[in-house]
């Protein structure tokens, strides 16, 4: 649901980004060439159908589990509120996409009334429109949110495609002091309209680092301070461009990547957040500062593993020798009832270790990477190698009731989905060690090889931020969320420090810089993991 719900406000943002692009940034219409005009109405039009998608399957699943799990009749849902909007983010995306060619010659303000039903939908099936008290201000205080988003964040490739599109200096200067322009005030409303609803959301400061919801916005605000930093160096380059520089355009390009990357990750954070229910409403079962010390406080990392034999017996297991002795136990967990997986001190002590040495190996791969920086150290290019110790390690220990520690053999070990995930990781955490040592080493000469390495950090990141921790122990689940989290915007920032090393022009003072970044965050990295508590 979330992956749907991230789609959805992707492709919302993308499409209302596009027409306001047009119809403020490049409103001139010596400003929009032919191949630009063309080129961004061709991504409108697919984004808008990506929307229509993405809704169909979103009213088409969550019908499916409330008929199935909740046993309401059709009927019912029929007339529930997200079918209701569903149904019109539909139609107005599939307007947008079927939209008249002889309109797509220029820019019709028309074509703003199906982009707002398609923002009013989403508005439709947002915690504002759920809300008992201040429902109006809240509902105004989000579509100011979705437009600003949509104006920045989504103008943003209709700007690296005007930057490439548009030929004459002047009018690649003029257009991009435009989308300065809107950039700026975007920013201003986003902060503003932010505010206000996290002043509702979240409640207090307690629910702010307490809860699930607290925890994602403060990770929403961290990554809004990183568009931020983007934005004011896309202002100075822009100014630069007024000023008779015309060579920053290609930085704007590199920068403005970055920004875009970032942004979606700030919406897939969103996609989260719209899945859980704000701070304010969950009282109880907060987190509290002092438990939070008490877990995270500075601790000597566990190199002592217990003995396999000392572990409690896997879910798989448990069933089959409830089989054996003609036991059935329930398929699923039941409150007060059995539970097929439990936590022993061993099971977390198993954990804790196999944290522990994960991370010093991220660790010393960081070192090697800092010291990689330097000419004198050249031999420190050899860092990537260090992911096969990774590799051989999380073989060994990451399934310790398969082969080669647990009674389940080699083989029969493959026919548990979970297992064959981490055997797969296993095998492309080796080739891409070796992949990676080619292109540090200069044997692999490709640009597009190079970015592998700063798209998987990204990727990475974002996997680890949206997902959810399903646990019984609604504190246990928040405390996990509390180490991932700034796992994953280390993560990310590493994986697009990395990449504007690699993309921005040679003269540009900023990549010397950079180089530094993301191996630090490699390095931090390994010591949050160094320092993984579950007790």
């Amino acid at each position: 649901m979330v992956l749907l719900r991230a789609a959805i406000l992707i492709c919302q943002t993308v499409t209302m980004g596009g027409i306001s692009f047009l119809l403020l940034a490049a409103r001139k219409e010596e400003l929009r060439p032919e191949g630009l005009l063309q080129g961004s109405w061709k991504l409108i039009r697919w984004s808008a159908l990506g929307l229509a998608l993405s809704q169909l399957f979103f009213v088409i699943t969550n019908s499916l589990v409330l008929t199935s799990s909740a046993e309401i009749p059709l009927r019912d849902v029929v007339g529930a509120n997200f079918v209701v909007a569903g149904a019109l983010a539909i139609v107005a995306g599939l307007v947008i996409f079927r939209w008249p060619r002889s309109l797509q010659r220029t820019v019709n303000p028309l074509v703003l009334v199906p982009a707002g039903l398609m923002i009013a939908a989403s508005v439709l099936t947002s915690h504002s429109a759920s809300r008992m008290e201040g429902r109006a201000y809240l509902v105004g205080f989000t579509l100011l949110h979705y437009l600003a988003t949509a104006t920045w964040i989504g103008g943003l490739p209709y700007l690296l495609l005007a930057m490439r599109r548009v030929t004459e200096g002047p009018a690649k200067s003029e257009i991009a002091g435009n989308f300065s322009r809107l950039a700026q005030i975007s920013v201003a409303v986003l902060f503003g309209a932010g505010l206000a609803m996290s002043w509702v959301y979240v409640g207090s400061w307690a629910a702010l680092w307490g809860t699930s919801y607290g925890i994602m916005v403060s990770t929403k605000i961290a990554l809004f301070g990183c568009l931020l930093l983007l934005g004011a160096a896309n202002f100075y380059i822009v100014r630069g461009m007024n000023n008779g520089q015309p060579d920053g355009a290609k930085s704007l390009l590199r920068f403005g990547e970055v920004e875009i990357g970032i942004g979606l990750t700030v919406i897939l954070a969103a996609a989260s957040l719209t899945s859980q229910p704000p701070g304010a409403d969950l009282p109880d079962d907060r987190v509290t500062l002092h438990e939070i010390a008490m877990r995270y406080g500075p601790r000597m990392p566990r190199f002592e593993s217990p003995n396999v034999k000392e572990l409690s017996a896997s879910t798989k297991e448990t069933y089959k020798q409830a089989a054996v002795e003609g036991r059935t136990l329930p398929s699923a967990f039941v409150p007060g009832q059995f539970a097929a997986e439990t936590t022993s001190a061993a099971d977390i002590a198993w954990s804790e270790y196999n944290h522990s040495w994960a991370g010093l190996i991220v660790f010393l791969m960081g070192i090697l990477a800092v010291l990689s920086r330097s000419r004198y150290f050249s031999w420190a290019k050899a860092w990537p190698l260090i992911f096969l110790g990774l590799a051989v390690f999380l073989f060994l220990r990451a399934d310790p009731e398969n082969w080669p520690l647990g009674p389940n053999g080699f083989w029969e070990s493959f026919a548990v989905s979970d297992v064959l995930q981490h055997r797969a990781a296993v095998v492309l955490i080796i080739v891409f060690a070796i992949f990676q040592y080619g292109v540090e080493t200069g044997r692999v000469k490709s640009h597009a090889a190079a970015l592998v390495f700063p798209g998987v950090c990204a990727v990475g990141g974002i996997v680890l931020l949206t997902h959810t921790h399903q646990l019984s122990n609604v504190k246990d689940a928040m405390l996990v969320e509390l180490s991932h989290t700034p796992l994953a915007l280390f993560a990310v920032v590493a994986g697009w420090s990395r990449w504007l090393e690699l993309r921005l022009p040679e003269e540009n003072r900023t990549r010397k810089y950079l180089a530094w970044v993301w191996p630090v965050c490699f390095v931090i990295i390994g010591l949050i993991l160094m320092d993984y508590h579950e007790s």
